[in-house]
Formats: C-alpha cells, sequence, structure tokens
C-alpha cells in the first residue's frame, strides 16, 4: 500500500454496505408485506412449499437484522471508525472479504430457508455451514476493526468505538455458543443443548441478538452521527461513560424474561425480570443523551429531513425500551407473551429505531461520498412521513390485536370455565387488525422506494469521485464534559477491548452454567421416553415446515393456559427436544398436548386442507406432505448423533431406525385406509407428521 494511500480513507467499501443496505432492505420489507398479507388471507401462500408463511417469516427476520440492519451497521463503522481514528482501515482486503463474505452469506441464507433448512431457533435459524461462515466472517471484520484501533492516530476513543467493540465481541461470544451443534448431513444438524438449556441458550442469545446487533452499534451510530448532523458536541460525555458500561453489563442477564411463567425455574425469570427493569435507567439515559445534544438547534427539525428521522429514532429507542422492560414484568408478560402486541414491540424497535436511524444516515453519508447535493429535500420528507405513518398503523394495529388476544386467552366466566374456549374465535376477531397492518407495512415500504429513488439521483448528479485525506488532527470531539479518569482508559484500546468483553460475560456464566447440570432440575421419575424413528421424522418436518412460527409446546402455569390447554408442561416434557419447541407466538393453538386429541383421519385432513376440519382456519395447506417420501434412510445417523448427544437410544434401536420407522408407517396408513382415505399414501410425509403430532404429551413421565 502506498503511502499516498495510507493518508486517504477507504469510502468504496462504505458505499458497497450502502448499496446493499438498500437493496436488502427492499427484500426484508417487500417479505414482511407479504408474510403479512398471507397472515390475513391464506390464499396469498399460494399452495406453495416455498413461499408459505412458515418459512417466509424467518426469511424476512434474518434479512431485516442481518441483512438490512447489518449492512448498516458496517456502512456505519467503516465510516466513523476511519474519521474516528484518523486512519484508513487497516487492510483493504480484508474489508472486501468482510462485504463480500457477508453477501453470500444473506445469499446462502435466501436459498436455504425458503427450502426448509432451519435449525427453527429465532434469529438463529440458519444451518452449520452457514454458521460456520458467520463466524469465519465476523473474525475477519472483528481483526480489521481492532487493528485499526491499535493503529490509530487519535490517542482517545470517542464513544461510538465503544458501542462498537461491545458489539464485536458479544456477537462473537453469543454467535459462537449457541451455535454449537453435531451435523446430520451437509444442511442438518442438531444443537448440543435439549430443551431447557437449548430455550435459555437461545433466549440469551435471542434477546442480546437485539441488544448488541440491533442495540449497540446503533447507539454508536447515534452518537457519531447525530452531533455530525446538527454540529454540536453530544451533550453528554460522563453520562455517555454510566450509559455505556451500564448498559453492555446489565443487558446480558436478560434473557430470561422471555420464557416468563413457563418451566423454566424461578429464580431464573427472577432475574430476567429483576434486570430487564434495571435496564430501563441506561436504556433513556442513552435516548437522553441522544436527544439533548440537539439543544439550542431545534428549529433543524422543521429545515432538515435528516434531522427529523434522527430525532424520531432516538425517540422510538426510549418508547421500545420502556415498553421492553415493562413486558419483563411476569404479570404484563402473562398478557403479552405469545400475542401480536410482542410483535408489535419487536417492530417498533426495527422500523422505528434501526430503519430511520439507517434511513438518517444513508441521507447524510450519500451527498458527502459523492461531493453533491440530496436530490429532493421534500421526497426525503415525504419518505419520512410516510415511513412514520406506516409505523403507526402497524403498531398501533398490533397492539390492539395482541391486547385483544391477551384479554380473550385469559377470560374467565364466574364457574370457573373460559369465556372463549374456540381458539380460532380469538384469531377471527383480529383479523380486521391485520388489514391495517398491511396498510402500514406497504406505505413503509413505499417510503423506502421513494428513499432509493432519491438515493439513486443523488449518486447520478455527483461530478465524480470524491477523496477524503485522513490527517492527524485532533478528532471532531463531540465530548462536553472531559477530565475524567475515563480518557486514559480510551488510550488503551485492547485493555478497553477485554474489560468489555468481561462486562458482558460475567452474567452470562451466572445464567448458563448452573442449567447445563440436567439433573439438578429434571425429575427422572417424571422422565419421558425418546422419540421414536417415525416421530422424528415428522418432528424435522415439523421444523422445515416453519410450524413452530405460529405454534408453542408450552403450556404455562396461569389458570387459563391449563384450562385451554391441560396441565402445565414441565421440564421433563421437553428434556430430549433439539431443538426445544416452547415457540414466541400463539397464531394457532399451543400443541404440547395435542396427541391423541384428535384422530389420525383428522390431522390427514387438516394438512390438506384446514377449513375441512376448523371453519375459518388462516393455516396454509401442506399438499406436498402428500407426495413426498419420508426419508428413512437419513434416520440411522440422526439416530446415531442424537445418542452421542447422550439421548437414550440402544445400538439396536440407532441400527434399525429405518425399518422401525417404516413398520410405524405401514400402520399409520393401514388406519388411514380404513378410516377411508383412497389415495395411496404409503411412505409419505404426512405419515411422519402425523406419528409426530399425535406424540405430544403422551410419550410417558408426567402426562
Amino acid at each position: 500500500m502506498s503511502k499516498n494511500l495510507k493518508n486517504t480513507y477507504d469510502d468504496d467499501i462504505v458505499k458497497l454496505f450502502i448499496y446493499a443496505t438498500m437493496l436488502w432492505g427492499g427484500a426484508a420489507f417487500l417479505f414482511g408485506v407479504i408474510a403479512a398479507i398471507q397472515m390475513a388471507f391464506w390464499q396469498f401462500n399460494f399452495n406453495l412449499e416455498w413461499i408459505t408463511f412458515g418459512r417466509l417469516r424467518p426469511l424476512h427476520t434474518n434479512a431485516a437484522i442481518f441483512a438490512f440492519a447489518g449492512n448498516t451497521i458496517f456502512a456505519g463503522i467503516y465510516y466513523s471508525t476511519q474519521r474516528l481514528t484518523r486512519i484508513r482501515m487497516w487492510s483493504d482486503t480484508l474489508s472486501k472479504i468482510h462485504f463480500w463474505g457477508w453477501q453470500l452469506i444473506i445469499v446462502a441464507a435466501a436459498i436455504t430457508l425458503p427450502l426448509g433448512f432451519s435449525q427453527s431457533k429465532e434469529y438463529a435459524e440458519l444451518e452449520w455451514p452457514i454458521d460456520l461462515a458467520i463466524a469465519v466472517i465476523w473474525v475477519v471484520f472483528g481483526i480489521n476493526f481492532i487493528m485499526t484501533l491499535v493503529k490509530r492516530r487519535e490517542r482517545h476513543m470517542y464513544v461510538a468505538l465503544w458501542f462498537y467493540i461491545s458489539t464485536f465481541v458479544t456477537v462473537a461470544v453469543l454467535h459462537i455458543f449457541n451455535s454449537i451443534e453435531i451435523p446430520v448431513s451437509f444442511l442438518k444438524s442438531y444443537p448440543v443443548y435439549a430443551g431447557i438449556q437449548d430455550a435459555l441458550v437461545q433466549w440469551w442469545y435471542g434477546h442480546n441478538a437485539v441488544a448488541f446487533f440491533l442495540t449497540t452499534p446503533f447507539l454508536g451510530l447515534m452518537y457519531y452521527f447525530i452531533p455530525k448532523a446538527v454540529n454540536r458536541p453530544v451533550y453528554s460525555y460522563r453520562l455517555s461513560i454510566v450509559h455505556f458500561w451500564a448498559l453492555i453489563f446489565i443487558y446480558i442477564w436478560a434473557g430470561p424474561h422471555h420464557l416468563l411463567n413457563t418451566a423454566l425455574p424461578d429464580w431464573l425469570q427472577t432475574m430476567g425480570v429483576i434486570f430487564s427493569v434495571m435496564l430501563w435507567a441506561p436504556s433513556w439515559g442513552g435516548m437522553i443523551n441522544g436527544l439533548l445534544t440537539l439543544r439550542g438547534v431545534w428549529h433543524l427539525l422543521r429545515t432538515e429531513p435528516i434531522v427529523k428521522f434522527f430525532v424520531t429514532a432516538v425517540t422510538f429507542y426510549g418508547m421500545s425500551t420502556f415498553e421492553g422492560p415493562l413486558l419483563s414484568i411476569k404479570s404484563v408478560s402473562a398478557l403479552g407473551h405469545y400475542t401480536d402486541w410482542i410483535i408489535a414491540h419487536v417492530h417498533a424497535g426495527a422500523l422505528g429505531w434501526n430503519g430511520f436511524m439507517a434511513f438518517g444516515m444513508i441521507y447524510y453519508l450519500i451527498p458527502r461520498l459523492f461531493d453533491t447535493q440530496l436530490f429532493s429535500k421534500k421526497l426525503a420528507n415525504a419518505h419520512f412521513w410516510l415511513g412514520l405513518l406506516g409505523i403507526v398503523f402497524y403498531y398501533s394495529s398490533m397492539l390492539a390485536a395482541g391486547l385483544t388476544q391477551g384479554m380473550m386467552w385469559r377470560a374467565i366466566d364466574g364457574s370457573g370455565q373460559l369465556v372463549y374456549p374456540d381458539f380460532v374465535e380469538t384469531v377471527m376477531k383480529i383479523v380486521p387488525l391485520y388489514y391495517v397492518r398491511i396498510i402500514g407495512g406497504t406505505l413503509y415500504l413505499v417510503g423506502f422506494l421513494i428513499m432509493v429513488y432519491n438515493i439513486v439521483k443523488t449518486v447520478k448528479a455527483s461530478k465524480g469521485e470524491v477523496v477524503q485525506v485522513a490527517v492527524p488532527t485532533q478528532a471532531y470531539d463531540a465530548h462536553g464534559d472531559v477530565g475524567t479518569g475515563h480518557r486514559k482508559l480510551e488510550g488503551l484500546a485492547l485493555t478497553f477491548t477485554v474489560l468489555a468483553t468481561l462486562a458482558i460475560i460475567v452474567g452470562s456464566v451466572i445464567e448458563l452454567v448452573p442449567t447445563m447440570s440436567m439433573h439438578k432440575y429434571v425429575k427422572m421419575e417424571n422422565a419421558v421416553e425418546p422419540w421414536s424413528p417415525l416421530q422424528l421424522a415428522g418432528r424435522d418436518i415439523y421444523i422445515r415446515e416453519g410450524c413452530y412460527v405460529c405454534h408453542s409446546q408450552m403450556i404455562r402455569k396461569m389458570p387459563s393456559d391449563v384450562l385451554r390447554f391441560g396441565n402445565a408442561s414441565t421440564i421433563e416434557h421437553s428434556m430430549y427436544d433439539r431443538p426445544f419447541q416452547w415457540g414466541s407466538k400463539r397464531t394457532g393453538p399451543d400443541l404440547a398436548r395435542v396427541g391423541k386429541k384428535y384422530p389420525d383421519m383428522w390431522h390427514y385432513k387438516h394438512m390438506k386442507n384446514p377449513r375441512e376440519v376448523v371453519q375459518n382456519s388462516l393455516m396454509p395447506n401442506y399438499t406436498w406432505l402428500y407426495n413426498k417420501d419420508i426419508d428413512y434412510y437419513s434416520l440411522r445417523k440422526k439416530f446415531s448423533v442424537l445418542k452421542i448427544l447422550g439421548v437414550p437410544y440402544s445400538d439396536q434401536q440407532v441400527a434399525n431406525a429405518d425399518a422401525h420407522a417404516e413398520s410405524e408407517a405401514e400402520a399409520i396408513a393401514e388406519g388411514l385406509k380404513e378410516a377411508g382415505v383412497t389415495a395411496n399414501v404409503a411412505n409419505k410425509e404426512i405419515l411422519a407428521l402425523i406419528s409426530y403430532l399425535q406424540a405430544l404429551g403422551q410419550k410417558g413421565g408426567e402426562k
């Protein structure tokens, strides 16, 4: 690398990540609108295997988080890091490997998820080869980022860099430990954790993926771009210190609040509640720091669309971080969990906080990267108001739907019976609100497309490439009140990184390690039987089809849950489940005790055309299950892997898994024939799925 090149910033990589942000953002928002339509109109599943809601929903969430938000993060980090360190990124080669590697991962996800290759773990659905690729590319990014800090020409690290550091180390820890699995084949694996272990590790990951992928890096962007946009120092340097260290230390403990009122041990639930409520303070400290940076320049809200986006984003951050701890209180969770209120909460953060921060950043960067003016402020303003209106429609409709669901589910009359025993009735009541959600999502998508047009026109108006020189002068210092001892720590990049790592490891160890000893929690007298070969084949089909996105398998301890679904679930019921299936949303009823509730013929009809047995059902048809053959060949390998993981299968059971499955399938097929099925369903996947569903809640132990 020439000396001259060392003195210039690498803004080409920033441009690439911005282009990727707009490309994948459009895909994520489009998939979201389609999924919203499918929720209201089952016909829009089009009876196509690869585009059903169960497969499209994880594609939408992964596209929104890792493709749209991920590329946003990297664009902002590469731009701001170079200017805060006054040096070009350490390695152009690593920057390019990072960019193209990340895009290939996104493409791999876009191919495998619609094909049904999924681990069913929320925000971690991708299979093991892609997990490995993510780890490698993340390390490539981390090395480039940390080495840039080591070689920096600015002694002190500005607050944005602190949040980038915490993002790198925490996401690495989360991804690696949640993705420990044993491959069965090229695109199939089983996690090393089972049941309660898998649930806790997954939501330690899932909650903190939101914390350290959708929060801390965006806070770093907030601390950099808002002061830059309004040419003001950040409101309080001391507040930023408290905000940072309190946030990363407390956030990591809060994962169990996703599992309240379940079979999770009470001490873990209580710990999750306590630390979640504590999050109010540092979260709002960050919001206040961001908003008060605008002191004296509030008039810019009237004239600058960029400022509108940033201020609204920080406001949504404050709203989301108020609502999150609120939903983490046990009594509130009892009402909101499994309902559309959670969907409202998630999208207020994703669309308002992450989306508007991304849009404001893009509007800020593009004119500077191309040395031109934004093509149209009027279009940017139109984008803002359409996006904001879309969020309001989306959030208000899903909040109303969630509250309606929660209250209908738990309504009990004076005689102690459910007021609304028919689950479908609770679904049909909120369908009109799903129409409103479609309108909100469409408005947001239209606003985004206006932005894309505006950016394209802006880039076309550019007169040529802009080369910005890195000079070793004092960095833009947004530290409003300086002079603390923390400044010394900012001069030690590696020490700072180690301390940030320790801050997140403490809570992780205390939260996770005790549950690794299953014998402390499992009562062996209540132990269940492992899945039979055909039941396991059916379970894998259930996961492949994404049934977990609409159905839970966790009956909570609340009276209404017990009245509706049966005795509360215990830890033993899922002790051999890899991955666990406790669920996070009930668009359909809980299935933990559905076994033997209906005859095989009912399930046969239900999967082919749900409306034949459940009037007004919104569930799609799964006709391909009647044409595809069961994969008997893979069962011996699956049993072998599960035995290695501790499932008590004998050598004989492993060796004869395929033959046993064929025998089980033959018996179900014969029963269906006697019940009046004339089609030849021998060895078809529907038999395996029926076998699995009929086994739920019927595996011995405490039924």
